[in-house]
């Protein structure tokens, strides 16, 4: 479902959008929230950004700046009161700043789905249990005994996880028999784990979706993305789909979103396997890296997608009408933006970051393919 104009008489039982002024508070200072910043500041809102550190890529491009740790309360408390409504760009933010916030504004997405996608064994059994879709088996590991049982009962690998903290491969290891499971069990820590059965995937691909203040759902085409030394290095949409699988898909990333009772923008990461059969990987309440070709496919990108739902404005038309990859820019590669700019038909997002690192996130860049 897609949404293509701004009426100027909302029904009675929408919610009144915020007016022009207000201001979004976001926390975290990274190049979402960078990107976040930018697109209120388009759709008249002001910002105030919240972070442990100062001069970060999105308080330099907002309005206002909170440096203080997370689990500074007080600061907390103090900068949710000079806001209209607060949102995050990331999920390790400790869940207490949140529910200390929530006491004093609106916060989307809301600490259920923070807390939800905070420990993968939380995320999963939500998944499976409250929403209904299909995940990978996986066992809470405690010990290496239950780790060998649980190889058991995949009766394959599996992949040990950490509960928390992991992303771009970082907190994860392989286990293919059970010579691997005592050095994948230390190499881990020992505590807090989920060991998931290896799927023989096809292709990973994933939806974008937002969730406005009155249910609305609006989705965007599937993004075939491809890793690279666990990272995600592009994204490709609207992807092909020869299992027709994007309807069920589409389905799925609803149940997700209605089941958390979400408002602003998910990215859904799926498996897709031979058979056309779907797996739900993870979830991200928070726009995602996937979504970065939305910013040049003629469409509302992500970024104010998510602005239109947390301030209780109608979501935009998520119908592109030309076909985008997106390649994330790592370290040096940042060093390039001068000659890939001069490609046609390429926009280069450059995150402002000051310490260029192996590794890290420096940018990205969308190239057109065509049109849709």
């Amino acid at each position: 479902m897609s949404t293509t104009s701004l009426p100027t008489d909302l029904p009675s039982d929408l919610p009144t959008p915020l007016p022009s002024g207000a201001i979004i508070g976001i926390f975290g200072g990274g190049q979402l929230g960078r990107m976040l910043a930018q697109s209120a500041t388009k759709l008249g809102y002001r910002t105030h950004v919240y972070d442990s550190l100062a001069d970060t890529p999105a308080s330099r491009v907002s309005d206002f700046e909170t440096v203080a740790p997370y689990e500074d309360l007080k600061a907390i408390i103090t900068f949710a009161k000079s806001c209209d409504v607060v949102t995050y760009e990331f999920e390790n933010i400790p869940i207490a700043a949140v529910k200390e916030a929530q006491k004093h504004v609106s916060v989307y997405p809301d600490a259920k789905a923070l807390e939800t996608s905070h420990d993968r064994l939380i995320e999963k059994t939500f998944l499976r249990d409250t929403a209904t879709v299909p995940v990978a088996k996986f066992h809470a590991v405690e010990t290496m005994s239950a780790l060998t049982n649980a190889l058991t009962d995949f009766g394959g690998p599996s992949v040990l996880k950490t509960r928390r903290f992991g992303y771009d491969g970082k907190g994860q290891v392989k286990i293919s028999d059970e010579k691997d499971v005592k050095g994948g069990f230390a190499r881990l820590g020992g505590a807090d784990l989920i060991a998931e059965d290896f799927v023989p995937f096809v292709r990973e691909f994933s939806i974008i979706a937002a969730r406005a203040q009155d249910g609305t759902i609006a989705s965007y085409p599937m993004t075939e993305n491809v890793h690279k030394d666990h990272r995600l290095h592009t994204s490709i949409a609207p992807a092909n789909d020869p299992q027709n699988v994007k309807e069920n898909a589409h389905a799925i990333a609803e149940r997700i979103l209605d089941a958390l009772s979400y408002i602003g923008v998910m990215g859904i990461e799926f498996f897709e396997l031979e058979n056309g059969k779907l797996i739900v990987n993870e979830i991200a309440p928070r726009v995602h890296n996937s979504g970065h070709w939305t910013q040049n496919a003629g469409c509302t990108d992500q970024f104010e997608q998510h602005i239109r739902a947390i301030t209780g404005l109608p979501l935009g038309d998520t119908v592109p009408i030309q076909t985008v990859l997106m390649t994330n820019l790592i370290g040096e590669e940042i060093k390039n933006i001068k000659t890939i700019a001069q490609r046609p038909d390429t926009f280069v997002h450059d995150y402002d970051k000051h310490d260029i690192r192996a590794g890290r996130k420096m940018g990205h860049v969308n190239e057109i393919l065509g049109k849709f």
